[in-house]
């Protein structure tokens, strides 16, 4: 390998490290930044889970009482969390509220009958039930991003550790490389004759 070619081996190498480091760095801040960021504003929520056995976890189907007693009784704080209140909980009440129908199905009813109070009292109920929902559901969609941002720093930071290896193995073998080089040969001029 000639040395200028050495070289500018060295010098992407360097510089891949480089970027590599800096989006391994700014992977992990992002999805500190997202996971931090859900669980603060759910903390500041205040929401918890029914205790373990309580009519509000009992009277759910049962794979839907399964999931909300995995949380039985703790304080929602993450995105998964997050996700298991707002279908497990929050969706199977909804479809109480008017038979299965949705918010725009009712809410298209209830112009239609303006003067027909339960109607308004399902379109309100359905609006708050479905906001919140929603509202949970956005956190853990967030929740997750800042989790695959942090597996995504975890793998380049496997990379980045990689490149820096490579570059200190050509580095190694380089000064092997000078060291194994052999000696630049004496000639002596013509018609000089060498001592016996």
């Amino acid at each position: 390998m000639t040395k200028a070619l050495r070289w500018r081996i060295f010098v992407l190498q360097i510089g891949l490290i480089g970027i590599l480091g800096f989006v391994t760095g700014f992977a992990f801040w992002a999805g500190n930044f997202a996971t931090s960021q859900v669980r603060d504003q759910l903390t500041a929520q205040q929401i918890f889970f029914p205790p373990a056995g309580s009519p509000a976890i009992t009277a759910l189907p049962a794979a839907d009482a399964s999931a909300m007693s995995a949380y039985a009784g703790q304080q929602l704080t993450t995105g998964t969390q997050a996700q298991t209140y707002a279908n497990s909980f929050i969706g199977v009440h909804l479809k109480e509220v008017a038979g299965g129908k949705t918010y725009a199905q009712v809410s298209t009813e209830a112009l239609a009958n303006p003067t027909n109070a339960k109607l308004a009292g399902q379109v309100a109920t359905l609006f708050k039930g479905e906001t919140l929902r929603g509202l949970l559901l956005n956190s853990y969609g967030w929740w997750q991003i800042g989790t695959y941002a942090f597996y995504a720093a975890i793998g380049l930071l496997v990379a980045t550790v990689a490149v820096f290896l490579a570059f200190l193995f050509e580095i190694y073998r380089w000064r092997v490389s000078i060291k194994e080089t052999p000696a630049t040969r004496l000639t002596l001029p013509t018609g000089t004759r060498a001592a016996a």
